[in-house]
C-alpha cells in the first residue's frame, strides 16, 4: 500500500508538464514569474565520527590488507539470480575474493579449539609438578636479566592488551551513544518527508496560478493592440512614409526661404543702388569740374604740361567700381513664389503625419471583434487548466501518503525504546567481554605491582616475602583467567569479524563507490522478465531506462522527481502543455486581423500641383554670377583718398598759382566725397547688412534653384511611393508584422510553458529527502553507527585477545620468580666462588622445607 501511494504521488508530479520540446527563445519581453516556493531540509545526511574516525580509518587499512580486492560484481549477479554454483569458477572466485577472511576466520578457530585445550594440558601437566607446576626454582646467573625481560615484555603485552579493551570499549560506546541520538535524525528523516509532501501541492499550484501572468502579459499587449501591433505596422510603413513627408515637408520650408531671400535681394538691391547712384553723381561732378581746370591755358605751360597730362589720365579712376544698378531685378520671380505660398503646402503635410499618426487608432477600431475572440480562447485556457488539475486525485494522494508516513513514525517511535532497550543489552554483554579482559589485566597489573615492588633479591627463593609471592599468585592467577576466556571473546571475535567485514566490504565500501547500483541496475537481476527493474514497478515498462544509480544520484542533486524517475514515460499531458493545441486557436484569430489604412491620405493633388509650380517659379532663371560679382566688386575704382593725395603732391609740383590752388580744392572735394560718402557705403550697419543680406540670399537662391525640377519631381515620386506602399502593399506589411505580434504572444506561453519544465525539472517535489532516508539507512546508521563501530569492537577484542598468548607465556615465566619456592638449590660458596646459597645447616641453622600443597599450583 505504501508503494502504491508514494508511486501515485511521483505520477501526479509528473502529470505536471509534458514531453520534453525544443526550447523556444521568446522575443524581447521575457517574463518574470518568480520563485516556486520551497522549504530547506532539515537533515544533513553526513555523519563525522569525531575522535574515534582514527579508530575507523585504522580498521579500513586492516580489513584492507585482508581484503584487497574489488567489488565482485558477478558473483553478486549469479547468486542474486540463483544462479551462482552452476559453474565451477564461481566457488573458486569466491573462495578468492573471502581468501583474507577464510585465513582470518580459520586462525581464529584454530585459537578457539586449541587454547582450552592447551590451557587444560597445562593445568594437568602442573598438577603433575611439570610445566613449572613444581614448587622448585633452579638459580641461574642470569636470573635477574631474566626475570626483567619478562616483567617488561609482560608490561608491554599488558599495554597492548590494554589499548585494545579501551577500543573495544570506546566502539561499544559509541554505538550506544549513536543508537541513542539516532532518534533526533529519525525525526528529521520524517520531517522533511512531511515538509515534501506538504509542499508539493503548493507548488503545483503556484506554478498553474501562474498561468495567470502569462494570461495578463497576452491581454495587456491585447488591450494596447493599438501601441503594440498598431505602432509595429506604423514603423515599418514609416521606414518609407516618414522620409516622404519629411522631403515635402523640407521642400515646404524651402518655399518659404526663398521668398523670404527673393524680398531680401529685391530690398538690398535698392539700399545698395541709392548709395552709389549719389556717389556716382558726386563722382561724376568732381570729374567734370577737374577736367575743367586741366582745361586752363595754365596746364599749357611747359612747366605744368605733362603733369596736367598725368592728372588728366587717372581722371577715368574717380568712378564707382559696384553698380547695382545694372543688376537684373526679381520681382517676376517673387510674383511667382506669392502665388504658390498662397496655398499652405506646410499644413498638408502635417495632415498627412496625421493621417499616418493614427495607424494605431485605425487598428483598434478594426480589431475589436477579434480581440474579443482571442480573450475568449485565453480565458477558456486557464479555465482547461484549473480543471485537469482539480481533475487529480491530489489530496487522496497526498492524505494517504500522509496517513502512512505518520503511521511509520509512530511506530518507529514506539519501538525505538524497544531498540534502545536490545541496545542497552547488547552494550551489557560487551561490556563484560571487556570486563573479562580488564580482570585478566588486573591480575596482570596486580602481580607485577607487587612481584616488583616485594622482591628482594637478597631472600632465597623459599624466603620471599608475602608481597612477591602475592604478586606471583596474581600473575598465575591471570593466566588461569586468560584461558577460561580467551576461547569465549575469540568465538564473538571471529563472529563479528566475519559479519561486520563483509558487511563493509559487500554494502558500505559498493554503495560509497555505487558499484552497489550498478549491479542492483543488471539487467534481468530482480525479476528475469524485466530489463530494468525499477522502470518495470513504475511504468509496467521495463525497456524503460530508468536505473537505481541514476534515481539516487539525482535525488542527491535534489532534482525534482519527474526529472530522477523519468516520468515522462507514464504521463503524456499534452493537452495541458502542448502549446500548438492551445496556441493555433489564437493564431488562428490573429491571422483573421485585417486592417484597411486607405484612408491615410499622405498629400492630395493640390500640394503637389503647388510642388510644380514652385519648380517653375523661375528662380533657377536669376543670373546668380552677376550679384555675386558686383558683391565682391569695392565701392569704387581707386582708394579716393590715395587719389586726393596722389592729387595734392602733384598740384605742389606746379608753379605757385590759381592751377595749384584749384587743384588742391578739387582734392580736398575727393577726401569730403570719401568721408562722406564712401566710407559710410563700407562701414554703416544699413550697408553693410544689406550687402550681406544681398550675399547669403543670393547664395541660398543659387542653391535651392540647383536641380529644382528633380528635387520636386523626386519629393513627389518619394510621397506617390510612400502612398502606393499605404494603398497597395500596406496588407502584406501588415501580415508580417501581425505574424510578430503573434509570436509575441504566443512566446510568452512558451515562456510559461518552459518556465513550467524547468521548475519541475528542478524544483517541484524536490526528492532529496529520499535520497537523505537512504543515506541514513545505509550511510549512517548501517554504516558508520553499526559496521563501523562492530568492526572496531573486533578489531581491539581480537587483538587484545592474541597478546593473551605471549601474556600467559611471560606471566608463567615470570611468577617463578616472584612465588614462594619449597624447596631451592643449596650448594658451598667455598666450591662455587660464594655465587650461590649457604648450606645453611653447616653454621647451625636450620633449612626448612615447606611441603605444604595450599602453594603449589
Amino acid at each position: 500500500m505504501a508503494v502504491e501511494l508514494c508511486l501515485l504521488l511521483l505520477l501526479f508530479c509528473g502529470s505536471t508538464i509534458s514531453e520534453v520540446q525544443p526550447i523556444y527563445k521568446p522575443p524581447p519581453g521575457t517574463l518574470d514569474f518568480g520563485f516556486v516556493p520551497s522549504k530547506t531540509y532539515d537533515t544533513g545526511a553526513y555523519h563525522e565520527p569525531g575522535a574515534i574516525g582514527v579508530l575507523f580509518k585504522i580498521v579500513h587499512a586492516f580489513l584492507y590488507l585482508v581484503q584487497p580486492n574489488t567489488f565482485p560484481q558477478d558473483l553478486i549477479r549469479k547468486l542474486a539470480q540463483q544462479q551462482f554454483g552452476n559453474t565451477q569458477g564461481d566457488y573458486q572466485k569466491a573462495i578468492y575474493y573471502e581468501i583474507g577472511f577464510i585465513v582470518s576466520a580459520a586462525l581464529g578457530l584454530l585459537f578457539i579449539l586449541l587454547l582450552p585445550l592447551v590451557g587444560l594440558c597445562f593445568c594437568m601437566c602442573r598438577c603433575c609438578d611439570n610445566c613449572g607446576g613444581e614448587m622448585h626454582q633452579r638459580q641461574k646467573k642470569n636470573a635477574d636479566c631474566q626475570r626483567s625481560c619478562f616483567a617488561t615484555f609482560l608490561f608491554v603485552a599488558s599495554l597492548i592488551i590494554s589499548v585494545g579493551v579501551l577500543c573495544a570499549y570506546a566502539a561499544n560506546q559509541h554505538l550506544t551513544n549513536q543508537v541513542r541520538g539516532a532518534k533526533k535524525l529519525v525525526n528529521s528523516n520524517f520531517k522533511d518527508l512531511k515538509i515534501f509532501l506538504n509542499d508539493t501541492p503548493a507548488q503545483i499550484d503556484y506554478l498553474v496560478n501562474q498561468y495567470n501572468t502569462t494570461k495578463d502579459k497576452a491581454l495587456s499587449d491585447l488591450n494596447n493592440v493599438g501601441p503594440v501591433l498598431g505602432t509595429r505596422v506604423q514603423e515599418q510603413l514609416g521606414k518609407e512614409v516618414r522620409p516622404a513627408l519629411d522631403a515635402a515637408l523640407t521642400m515646404a520650408g524651402a518655399i518659404r526661404e526663398t521668398k523670404e531671400a527673393l524680398e531680401n535681394v529685391s530690398v538690398s538691391v535698392e539700399v545698395l543702388q541709392e548709395g552709389t547712384e549719389r556717389l556716382h553723381a558726386n563722382l561724376t561732378d568732381v570729374k567734370m569740374h577737374l577736367s575743367n581746370t586741366l582745361n586752363d591755358s595754365a596746364c599749357n605751360a611747359a612747366q605744368a604740361a605733362s603733369t596736367c597730362n598725368i592728372i588728366r589720365n587717372s581722371l577715368d579712376q574717380l568712378d564707382i567700381n559696384a553698380n547695382f544698378s545694372g543688376l537684373p531685378g526679381v520681382s517676376s520671380q517673387l510674383a511667382k513664389i506669392n502665388d504658390v505660398l498662397k496655398i499652405d503646402l506646410s499644413s498638408l503635410v502635417q495632415k498627412g503625419y496625421a493621417a499616418f499618426n493614427d495607424t494605431p487608432d485605425l487598428v483598434v477600431n478594426q480589431t475589436r471583434n477579434i480581440l474579443s475572440d482571442i480573450k475568449s480562447v485565453l480565458e477558456s485556457i486557464g479555465s482547461n487548466i484549473t480543471t485537469f488539475t482539480r481533475a487529480l486525485p491530489v489530496q487522496k494522494i497526498l492524505a494517504d501518503l500522509m496517513v502512512y508516513l505518520t503511521q511509520s513514525e509512530a511506530y518507529v517511535q514506539d519501538y525505538f525504546p524497544v531498540v534502545e532497550q536490545y541496545d542497552f543489552y547488547r552494550w551489557l554483554g560487551c561490556l563484560i567481554l571487556c570486563c573479562m579482559l580488564v580482570l585478566i589485566l588486573v591480575f596482570y597489573y596486580l602481580g607485577l605491582l607487587c612481584g616488583t615492588c616485594g622482591y628482594d633479591k637478597h631472600a632465597s627463593p623459599t624466603t620471599r616475602g608475602c608481597i612477591s609471592n602475592t604478586g606471583g599468585n596474581f600473575l598465575m592467577a591471570g593466566v588461569g583467567f586468560s584461558f577460561l576466556f580467551s576461547w569465549l571473546l575469540m568465538i564473538v571475535v571471529v563472529l563479528t569479524f566475519v559479519t561486520g567485514g563483509n558487511v563493509e566490504k559487500l554494502v558500505c565500501e559498493p554503495f560509497e563507490d555505487k558499484n552497489l547500483f550498478k549491479v542492483l541496475d543488471t539487467p534481468y537481476l530482480l525479476n528475469k522478465h524485466w530489463k530494468n527493474y525499477l522502470a518495470g514497478i513504475i511504468f509496467k515498462n521495463p525497456n524503460v531506462n530508468l536505473t537505481f544509480e541514476k534515481v539516487y544520484s539525482d535525488c542527491k542533486e535534489n532534482k525534482g522527481i519527474y526529472t530522477s524517475l523519468h516520468l515522462e514515460h507514464l504521463f503524456n499531458i499534452n493537452e495541458l502543455l502542448n502549446i500548438s493545441m492551445y496556441t493555433e486557436d489564437v493564431a488562428l484569430k490573429i491571422e483573421h486581423i485585417q486592417i484597411n489604412l486607405s484612408k491615410i491620405i499622405l498629400l492630395d493633388e493640390i500640394g503637389k500641383e503647388n510642388l510644380l509650380n514652385f519648380s517653375s517659379s523661375g528662380i533657377d532663371g536669376i543670373d546668380f554670377s552677376a550679384y555675386l560679382t558686383e558683391i565682391n566688386k569695392s565701392v569704387t575704382k581707386v582708394d579716393l583718398l590715395s587719389f586726393a593725395n596722389d592729387l595734392e603732391a602733384r598740384a605742389d609740383q606746379l608753379p605757385k598759382g590759381a592751377l595749384e590752388n584749384a587743384l588742391k580744392g578739387h582734392a580736398n572735394n575727393i577726401r569730403m566725397i570719401h568721408n562722406q560718402q564712401v566710407v559710410p557705403l563700407e562701414q554703416a550697419m544699413k550697408y553693410v547688412k544689406a550687402r550681406s543680406t544681398l550675399n547669403q540670399s543670393i547664395r541660398l537662391l543659387k542653391r535651392t534653384s540647383s536641380e529644382l525640377m528633380v528635387k520636386v519631381k523626386n519629393v513627389i515620386s518619394a510621397v506617390n511611393a510612400a502612398q502606393n506602399l499605404i494603398n497597395n502593399n500596406a496588407s502584406q506589411v501588415i501580415v508580417q508584422e501581425t505574424k510578430k505580434y503573434m509570436d509575441t504572444i504566443i512566446g510568452y506561453f512558451e515562456q510559461y510553458t518552459e518556465w513550467v519544465k524547468e521548475s519541475i525539472a528542478m524544483e517541484v517535489a524536490a526528492c532529496k529527502p529520499i535520497a537523505n532516508v537512504i543515506d541514513t539507512a545505509i550511510d549512517i546508521f548501517l554504516c558508520s553507527y553499526i559496521a563501523d563501530s562492530v568492526n572496531t569492537f573486533w578489531f581491539g577484542l581480537g587483538g587484545s585477545s592474541m597478546f593473551l598468548i605471549p601474556a600467559i607465556i611471560f606471566a608463567v615465566k615470570l611468577s617463578k620468580y616472584y612465588r614462594r619456592m619449597d624447596t631451592e638449590d643449596v650448594y658451598d660458596d667455598t666450591e662455587n666462588g660464594n655465587n650461590g646459597y649457604h648450606k645453611e645447616h653447616l653454621y647451625g641453622i636450620h633449612n626448612p622445607v615447606f611441603t605444604s600443597s595450599v602453594e603449589q599450583w
